[in-house]
């Protein structure tokens, strides 16, 4: 288990829906009987029988690790969050869509910007 995974903590902070699990395997909300968010994966019961999926290959995965980023109240919490975002997507690779990644990355970005021009001002007004 990751740092990222722990500190998102999928199967008890992430709400995954049917229908969140139906568009993510392009067939109709009416063929999922169930969806269980198991320790590391989520169990789906569909009409072709039980199925394993990652969270990280989730929507919601995507907007949790957004969200952190987000709320990132200084550069140095960044910088360990973006290392730890760095070492889950190396080590899972095959789980990242590389869509996901380089929205990761320009949120990362953006939020970085934001910090510095936040810090330097502090460092100006004080």
């Amino acid at each position: 288990m990751t740092a990222l995974f722990r500190r998102i903590c999928p199967s008890k902070k992430l709400r995954i829906t049917a229908r969140s699990i139906a568009q993510f395997l392009k067939i109709s909300q009416n063929l999922i009987k169930r969806v269980e968010s198991w320790a590391y994966v989520v169990f789906v019961h569909h009409h072709k029988g039980g199925q394993f999926i990652s969270y990280r290959k989730l929507e919601e995965w995507q907007n949790a690790i957004a969200h952190h980023i987000q709320t990132c109240p200084t550069l140095r919490e960044l910088t360990q969050l973006k290392t730890s975002i760095q070492y889950d997507t190396r080590k899972f690779k095959k789980q990242y869509l590389p869509k996901t990644l380089d929205f990761l990355v320009q949120m990362c970005v953006e939020r970085q910007d934001i910090l510095e021009i936040w810090e330097s001002s502090s460092c100006i007004a004080s």
